[in-house]
């Protein structure tokens, strides 16, 4: 197959709408990250899906919808405060979990009984939805377990040959995945943070953070939400997240530093000595939108071994936190 790259113009959306339409598989742009689009009802093209990132089944796919009347097909039940949430921060980069109606197949669900469900803010995710008239099953655009692509060069590294289409709608905005809530009693839980962050939910609703966020699942433990059963988000390197203050992290590197060793750090102050690095951000907005190219980086650079400053946990930085966290295989150096 020749994976063909695509601009953003009306007739480069009409001939991937038609191939999403024919049951095949699209990259295309979101705010977060690039997706891998397939008709979520069509659960012969959503295979597909699964076999061109090579993710595993019971992970569930987030299903992206062009306006909020494409939910009633969607979910089986609305709870109230979906409608409330959905006029704050739709479109945006926020899925809501809610039961799965009988059209979407369990392939899509990840064998649940229940559905994500997102309405993109990216223009050409949007129109491309509307275009097809059905809304798409999308996963991030990258081979299972490595970092989500954020440009369709990246989802070119990794998908050429498997799908037939990228569309380039240039760099995604936010950086990481959406955020992943679920409904509970009168508030919501977040089962993977994101671009939408506790702190804003808390202004509409009450919210608490699943434990699986910060901590790996239990052994047989059920995935309610993408990102978090599996290793994710991980570059080839031995990827070691340092917690502590900058005197301490400099201090450890220095005395456990071998060849191939290389520092990600949020600014070039805090190099160590004459060690390589990459910077991935000073502010939390900025680390989640480096995050996963600089992670990509230091595969290209040859990175064997890298030791990563750990970011703090509040607003987005909590979605910064749980990536590099599972990029790292929850190796985490306590320092403090």
């Amino acid at each position: 197959m020749v994976t063909e790259i695509l601009d953003c113009s009306e007739a480069s959306l009409l001939k991937a709408a038609e191939l999403i339409k024919s049951g095949e598989v699209v990259g295309i742009p979101t705010e977060t990250v690039y997706g891998l689009a397939a008709n979520a009802f069509d659960e012969t093209a959503v295979r597909k899906i699964f076999e061109a990132k090579g993710r595993p089944a019971d992970n569930p796919l987030i299903v992206h919808i062009s306006d909020f009347g494409m939910v009633r097909e969607i979910a089986s039940e609305i709870p109230n405060l979906a409608y409330k949430l959905a006029e704050r921060f739709w479109p945006g980069p926020m899925t809501m979990i809610m039961p799965k109606s009988e059209k979407i197949p369990l392939v899509t669900s990840g064998g649940l009984d229940t559905v994500g469900i997102r309405f993109p803010s990216h223009p050409a995710a949007r129109r491309l939805i509307e275009l097809c008239g059905l809304p798409l099953a999308a996963p991030s655009a990258n081979l299972s377990g490595s970092p989500s692509p954020t440009t369709a060069r990246r989802v070119f590294d990794d998908m050429n040959g498997r799908i037939p289409a990228i569309i380039d709608g240039g760099e995604s905005l936010v950086g990481v995945e959406s955020t992943v809530i679920c409904f509970e009693g009168s508030g919501v839980r977040i089962l993977r943070p994101g671009g939408i962050t506790r702190e804003m939910l808390s202004e509409v609703c009450d919210v608490s953070v699943d434990r699986g966020v910060t901590n790996r699942l239990e052994d047989g433990a059920v995935a309610r939400s993408p990102g978090m059963k599996y290793r994710h988000y991980a570059p080839k390197a031995d990827l070691k997240l340092i917690r502590g203050s900058l005197k301490a992290y400099k201090s450890y590197v220095s005395e456990n530093a071998a060849d191939g060793s290389w520092c990600l750090v949020f600014d070039k102050s805090e190099a160590v000595g004459c060690l390589p690095y990459l910077c991935y951000g000073a502010s939390p907005e900025e680390q989640a939108h480096e995050l996963f190219e600089a992670l990509r980086k230091l595969d290209e650079l040859g990175a064997k071994t890298v030791f990563a400053r750990c970011p703090d946990d509040s607003g987005i930085g909590l979605a910064v936190y749980n990536r590099i966290l599972r990029a790292s295989g929850f190796c985490i150096i306590d320092l403090e």
